[in-house]
């Protein structure tokens, strides 16, 4: 008996489950910036938001892997429900051992819950379904009341900290590309960002407006075939190619000037602005808009409902944004809106060549098919007929 050949038949049976390298970060960001196609994300986030997880949908991570509950039921957060629409299995709750052992770029297997090395149990959680999802999310729904409450609480203390931002402006960088009376497009990676931005084609075409791309949503102008004018928001999550293209770049900063990312502008050799604020990205790039004197501010990948609101912020909502959104006022139009009320108009000069292209070829036809002097005849005679009957009318 060959014991060799045993032995490889049994290391290549298939196990159950879905197995790729593990990235481990309790970061999300950072985790972000390394997954890629068939990694299992191992991360640490308390209500996984819709953000995160359409990131790492578009990574193509094969499974993801919670050390904290997804769905912890302070708010109905949408993160869960997009991994699990996009077939990528979730467990929750493994806790932060996992974290402090696993090492990471360990190939590790992923099956009903369990966290495998091989054959070899690693941790243990909840293995979520769309059925234990739906569940705990009409259960979040009822702590809206008290994140309200909380969200009321946040917005009272960022006025106290940033009223002068927010209100008058103060700290928003001055920028090298015209805004004044023209309209912007504000693109930012949230749901649905690539396909809004296809369906305004036709209002990019016509109007033409500054291309502000916040983070990937910048990634998703160029992919597009647009330049953008501006880049807002950490660019360590932006590519080479863009943040070379000569749009002004705007960095995010703490309140203590701190920016970070600066590094690799400064690596890179372009020049670059720090925006010192607490807001997210795209509630700064609307503020920058706003206050260079945009005329119209559309907004694409931006949060539409209560739902959306509350998870683009996670815990408490974002104070900023709601904020935001009450300086700009109308001038604030959601992308959606704009792709489904703008129609493609004819302009009047391409009317007018249409008709008069249309009366030569006429003519043309007429005079080469030899009865055109027949017809020239007849208008001329019912011309001259017109114009001896008004000749009689006068005295």
């Amino acid at each position: 008996m060959k014991l060799t050949g045993i032995l490889t038949r049994s290391s290549k049976r298939s196990l159950p489950g879905v197995s790729g390298p593990a990235r481990v970060d309790r970061r999300v960001d950072r985790l972000l910036r390394r997954v890629g196609p068939g990694d299992v994300a191992v991360m640490d986030q308390v209500d996984l938001d819709r953000r995160t997880a359409d990131a790492l949908v578009e990574a193509g991570v094969v499974a993801v892997v919670n050390a904290a509950p997804s769905i912890s039921g302070r708010f109905p957060n949408l993160g869960p429900e997009a991994l699990l629409a996009a077939g990528v299995p979730l467990v929750d709750e493994v806790g932060g051992e996992l974290l402090r052992t696993l090492k990471d770029g360990t190939r590790v297997r992923v099956h009903e819950g369990v966290v495998y090395d091989g054959d070899r149990e690693l941790a243990r959680g909840t293995w979520q379904t769309r059925e234990s999802v739906t569940d705990l999310m009409a259960d979040a729904k009822a702590g809206l009341w008290a994140q309200l409450e909380a969200f009321s609480a946040n917005t009272i203390e960022f006025l106290r900290r940033e009223r002068s931002l927010v209100l008058e402006g103060v700290g928003i960088p001055e920028l090298y590309v015209p805004m004044r009376d023209r309209e912007v497009l504000v693109v930012a990676p949230g749901r649905g960002h690539r396909e809004d931005l296809a369906r305004l084609r036709t209002y990019l075409r016509e109007n033409r407006p500054v291309l502000i791309g916040v983070e990937a949503g910048a990634e998703a102008l160029r992919a597009a075939g647009h330049t953008p004018d501006v880049v807002v928001g950490d660019p360590t999550l932006v590519s080479d190619d863009t943040l070379r293209c000569g749009a002004d770049v705007v960095l995010p900063a703490q309140l203590d000037g701190h920016a970070p990312g600066l590094e690799r502008i400064q690596d890179l050799g372009i020049g670059a602005v720090t925006f010192p604020a607490s807001g997210d990205p795209e509630d700064l790039a609307l503020l920058l808009a706003d206050e260079h004197g945009a005329s119209l501010v559309v907004a694409v990948g931006f949060p539409a409902s209560l739902p959306e609101f509350l998870d683009h912020g996670r815990s408490g909502g974002n104070p900023c944004a709601f904020l935001t959104r009450l300086r700009l006022g109308a001038k604030l139009v959601d992308g959606r809106a704009v792709a489904t009320l703008h129609r493609v108009r004819v302009p009047t000069p391409a009317v007018v060549l249409l008709v008069l292209a249309a009366v030569a070829v006429v003519a043309v036809a007429l005079l080469v098919s030899g009865v055109g002097g027949v017809y020239v005849d007849h208008v001329s005679g019912t011309w001259n007929d017109i114009a001896d009957w008004v000749g009689g009318l006068l005295p």
